[in-house]
């Protein structure tokens, strides 16, 4: 069961830089329902301006787009950033476990969000996992799809990424230095990046995931969802992906083999998964690229 979406200004985090708070300030919260679960959207833009979804990675919420949404809201679209079920503000949908259970949530806010012209999906990582299992269900639900580091291919590297328990510590400080490791290991290529932001943003987020058994990413379940998808499909990796390391043109081949209306690749010099955050600018003007072909 549905129901209306209800509207508010949104809710920003107080760690976000004076410049960048002021340029998000003016977006809306909304929260969509369905069977009594609630799913919070941050949307941006006008409601008429075609549709951009941002789905963020795990143990995320829409603050790993942060540098991301206003320069795509500047380009003249409107930008829906939901916080997934189980991450974020949004709610742990009874029995939910993993991927395979977001997609009925997603479809059913978007449309009570109820996009005025055609939709185009970006995931990042987990998110990019969601998408594609999104469309290969709801495939009228947006016309592309653009992947973003996106695991779930069965190509992964044979080491797993070296990432560490933090929730045992009993310090912030020593918490702190866990999510400085996990950063680095995982997600930014450059020390440089982890700057107090990226570190905050993540610290933030990962004490917000209630969906921490998740285990389908290292599958390949999105190669198995591709076939499905109708939508047009490209695709953006950092160049020193943790999850993909000195396998990028593997990952390229099998996408370009496995979907049916293959786009665009590019590859982000010097990022790292993290890429959206890492490399921004460039990030962003490929994935203009992407969307203006689509």
């Amino acid at each position: 069961m549905t129901s209306r979406p209800i509207f508010s200004p949104v809710e920003l985090p107080d760690f976000l830089p004076p410049a960048l708070s002021a340029a998000l300030s003016r977006g809306q919260r909304c929260v969509t329902a369905l069977d009594g679960v609630q799913l919070v959207w941050h949307s941006w833009g006008q409601p008429e301006s075609p549709t951009l979804v941002l789905l963020h990675g795990g143990s995320g919420s829409w603050t790993h787009w942060v540098r991301n949404i206003t320069p795509l809201q500047a380009a003249g679209w409107r930008v829906l950033v939901p916080d997934l079920p189980g991450f974020g503000d949004s709610d742990l949908p009874p029995g939910c476990s993993d991927v395979p259970d977001l997609p009925a949530h997603l479809h059913a806010g978007l449309q009570q969000l109820a996009p005025q012209g055609p939709v185009q999906i970006v995931g990042f990582s987990f998110g990019g996992m969601t998408g594609a299992l999104w469309l290969a269900e709801y495939p009228e639900d947006a016309r592309a799809l653009v992947l973003v580091g996106a695991p779930g291919l069965g190509l992964t590297v044979p080491e797993r990424v070296p990432l560490k328990g933090w929730r045992h510590l009993p310090s912030a400080e020593a918490q702190d230095a866990v999510h400085r490791h996990n950063l680095m290991a995982l997600m930014l290529k450059h020390p440089e990046s982890l700057d107090a932001l990226a570190l905050d943003v993540h610290r933030a987020n990962v004490q917000r995931d209630r969906m921490p058994r998740r285990r389908l990413s290292s599958t390949p379940i999105v190669a198995e969802a591709l076939p499905r998808v109708q939508a047009r499909v490209s695709a953006i990796y950092g160049e020193h992906d943790a999850l993909y390391t000195y396998r990028l043109p593997e990952v390229r081949e099998a996408l370009a083999r496995l979907v049916p209306n293959w786009g665009q690749w590019h590859t982000v010099p010097e990022a790292g998964h993290w890429v959206i955050y890492e490399a921004a600018a460039a990030f962003n003007a490929a994935l203009l690229q992407v969307l203006g072909e689509a």
